[in-house]
């Protein structure tokens, strides 16, 4: 399967898990609310391009990775 095809969610999620964090966890070192968070592993929520640099440099990858 092809990166593109792969929603945000669960490339997120995927992350995650290989990082070995709880969510609140990853939360917590990209400076986001924990809701927050949560909404955006679900898909309830897009992000924007600040929380996607956050997010990246709390998992320890490149931003390419999560989109």
């Amino acid at each position: 399967m092809h990166k593109q095809s792969i929603p945000f969610p669960a490339r997120l999620l995927a992350l995650r898990e290989r990082a070995g964090l709880t969510r609140g966890g990853l939360a917590d070192r990209a400076g986001l609310s924990r809701i927050h968070y949560t909404r955006l592993e679900r898909g309830e929520r897009k992000p924007m391009a600040k929380t996607v640099q956050q997010l990246a440099a709390a998992l320890g990858v490149e931003i390419s990775e999560l989109l």
